[in-house]
């Protein structure tokens, strides 16, 4: 019994001290009571010509964290923009990625999952090794049309031959300030 406690102790150690690394990387640094993290990619012609199957011309990804007051603890939560390639309009999803940012590790690389309320499916995010992508890999994720959350907008994005993964790149928070509604939460954004 004592051997097991022993075990589980450890286990947790090692998760925090994961987590706290995936987040370090994911934010370029400790993240401090807030942090952002942007990753953008519009598919050139070339790229789609090569992935015919492919539903997304374009993605953005807005990675959010921000220290709970009555836990003290890091929450992490992802807000999803894009715009179907042969569809009008802009799409977006939002969702939580847990209190302590839930890991899954799948070989030698370690994932956060992230998921949309009310079984609204979810992503999980990766890193690529040189911290400047993100991989984003989805099955399905809800989404809504033009920041529109009621049911007649509401949709998903379903995974398909080329849908499952996509490799978006680091740039600057402002590219991502499209997806941010709240004003106070947009000047945040604007001043990291």
């Amino acid at each position: 019994m004592k051997l097991s406690i022993f075990a589980a102790l450890i286990l947790a150690v090692l998760t925090s001290v994961a987590a706290d690394a995936f987040n370090a990387r994911l934010y370029a640094g400790a993240p401090a009571d807030k942090a952002y993290a942007c990753f953008v990619r519009r598919y050139d012609a070339e790229h789609l010509a090569r992935h015919p199957k492919q539903k997304v011309a374009s993605m953005k990804l807005l990675i959010s964290a921000e220290t709970d007051k009555e836990d003290k603890q890091l929450h992490n939560s992802f807000r999803l923009g894009f715009r179907y390639r042969h569809r009008s309009g802009d799409f977006d999803s939002s969702g939580s990625c847990g209190s302590h940012a839930v890991l899954l590790s799948q070989g030698d690389e370690v994932r956060m999952g992230c998921g949309v309320d009310c079984e609204g499916g979810g992503i999980e995010v990766a890193l690529s090794k040189d911290n400047k992508s993100a991989i984003i890999r989805l099955e399905q994720v809800r989404v809504w049309q033009n920041n529109k959350p009621d049911d007649e907008a509401e949709q998903s994005l379903v995974a398909g031959a080329d849908d499952k993964i996509f490799r978006l790149d680091r740039t600057d928070t402002s590219e991502c300030a499209s997806l941010v509604t709240d004003r106070k939460e947009l000047a945040a954004l604007r001043h990291k």
